[in-house]
């Protein structure tokens, strides 16, 4: 059965990351060291050469494509955008500690939304329509290996809730530049909503590119990732 391969990456570094602050939706550019790592990692792992690549229209991802995967057709694809954190966007966890929306905001939860942001269901259900347009464009026009240039949260949610084998969201934690590898099939992706999961991105030292990286573990699973991930 053909098989699509897809590559998730997260964006480089911006200077809200660098100051630990919320910048879902807020569009700041890579800073200048994001930047540089970014070209210094693609230099070291010797990125494949993808057939198109799907990314966030936020400035972030749209400059981390054009270091990471330069010359290759890219797609904006306005549903990766990361999580709306609405009031708390643009401020550190040190500056909302004595808010108590912020308070109830930590205790996680599918349905609690920061004040005027997105639920983590919000989310995933534009994560699912992001998906379903992106692999129907792959199917349509016959490409097998793509790249989706996105944000921490997105990659997060994605892979927890449509990623076999089930796992917590903690593992789906990854650096500037950095992300995973999956493999969808028509099949599972129609009967079932989901792909599989065959490895980190880039390999680490002695891996192949795919090579599957999880310790299965069903039982760690939960479908809450507030606790994980603390914005982008």
């Amino acid at each position: 059965m053909k098989g699509y391969r897809i590559t998730f990456i997260r964006h480089g570094a911006t200077q809200g990351n660098a100051e630990g602050r919320y910048i879902g939706v807020t569009d700041l550019p890579l800073s200048r060291e994001g930047a540089d790592e970014l070209y210094d990692r693609a230099e070291q792992a010797g990125y494949p050469e993808f057939q198109k690549v799907y990314v966030s229209p936020l400035k972030r991802c749209v400059q981390t494509a054009h270091i990471m995967t330069p010359n290759i057709p890219t797609s904006e694809v306005v549903e990766l955008v990361e999580m709306d954190f609405g009031d708390f966007e643009g401020k550190t966890p040190d500056e909302l500690k004595n808010d108590p929306a912020y308070a109830k905001f930590l205790k996680g939860g599918l349905d609690n939304a920061p004040p005027n942001g997105e639920s983590a269901r919000q989310v995933a259900s534009r994560c699912y329509k992001a998906l379903s347009l992106i692999i129907g464009d792959m199917m349509e026009e016959g490409i097998t290996d793509a790249a989706v240039v996105t944000h921490a949260g997105i990659i997060m949610n994605m892979m927890t809730c449509f990623g076999l084998p089930k796992q917590a969201p903690g593992a789906y934690t990854c650096g500037f530049g950095c992300g995973f590898e999956v493999l969808v099939t028509a099949q599972l992706w129609q009967r079932s909503g989901a792909f599989e999961l065959i490895g980190k991105f880039p390999p680490e030292a002695g891996e192949r590119r795919g090579e599957y990286f999880i310790d299965l573990d069903d039982d760690e699973y939960y479908d809450d990732y507030n606790d994980d991930y603390d914005g982008d």
